[in-house]
């Protein structure tokens, strides 16, 4: 593999002024031997600035975050990262790179999670270019292969994890961003190491099921949460009619038999539990008739 090798090449702002007067020093000679007629003084200095001339396309310059790959009859000879005017060898190719921050957004990708349910799914994926050489020479077009992968372990994420959690310690996709942005992130790291690219954030972006089993996740959720609200109130309503008990024993206020207590448990766990509101009833007669 081709790893980035920095070089600093010659100063350009001062080889562009010495090939400048060379330049013109040779043409000034060829109009002197021209205006003459010597040939002796003419043709040299067309030829010497000719020559001064075929270097100037040697110059370059390098931006703030950007680097110049130089390769010379297709052989790698160096990265230019430090911003200003260089020169080097005129027959040497100078590709820029951009090593500024870059983000984008994958596309919503329809995906089934680790229980077969079709999701939609997108991630934002924040990314530098860290080695040039790699970038350039490793992978085809580096820009690209991101977008790919990012696709790929997107969807290889997705279907590793149910959409919701059904257990305690299971991740699912809504319930543990944390995780499983943690988890892409890790699988960008992998799959982008050879193109030499940083990956600085990737996270969800966006989570839905699918639109044809939308309305019927929808009513699974709501049942689930109906369920767990219901579980909630008895578990708290039990709690009470055994403080209630106690309480009653406690003070001997009265003495209940097993049938009676039963009988007040059930009342009692009829009010607790209703969804509505209860309607009293009065007994003007003795507990037991």
């Amino acid at each position: 593999m081709l790893r980035e090798t920095r070089v600093r090449p010659a100063p350009g702002l001062i080889v562009a002024v010495l090939l400048t007067a060379g330049l013109l020093a040779g043409l000034y000679g060829f109009y002197l031997g021209a205006r003459a007629n010597d040939f002796g003084l003419a043709i040299p200095s067309i030829l010497i600035g000719g020559l001064l001339g075929l270097g100037l396309p040697g110059l370059f310059t390098v931006q703030p975050n950007e680097g110049k790959v130089l390769t010379l009859f297709g052989n790698y000879k160096g990265t230019v990262r430090e911003p200003g005017l260089w020169w080097v060898n005129p027959f040497m190719q100078k590709t820029g790179v951009s090593l500024r921050v870059r983000n984008f957004e994958t596309n919503k990708l329809k995906v089934n999670d680790a229980r077969s349910n079709p999701v939609e799914i997108g991630a934002i994926v924040v990314w530098k270019v860290t080695d040039t050489a790699e970038a350039l020479f490793e992978v085809n077009d580096y820009v690209q292969y991101v977008a790919v992968q990012s696709e790929s372990a997107l969807r290889a994420l997705a279907s590793e994890h149910p959409y919701d959690a059904h257990g305690t310690h299971e991740i699912a996709l809504s319930t543990h961003q944390e995780e499983v942005n943690r988890g892409l992130m890790q699988a960008l790291v992998d799959r982008l190491a050879t193109a030499g690219v940083e990956v600085i954030e990737a996270r969800i972006s966006h989570l839905a099921y699918s639109p044809e089993i939308a309305a019927a996740m929808l009513q699974r959720q709501q049942a689930s949460a109906i369920v767990a609200a219901r579980q909630t109130i008895v578990e708290g309503a039990v709690g009470m009619v055994e403080l209630a008990l106690a309480s009653l024993k406690d003070r001997d206020i009265v003495d209940l038999d097993a049938e009676r207590k039963a009988a007040m448990v059930s009342n009692l766990l009829v009010v607790l539990c209703s969804e509505r509101s209860t309607q009293p009833v009065v007994n003007a007669g003795s507990l037991y008739t």
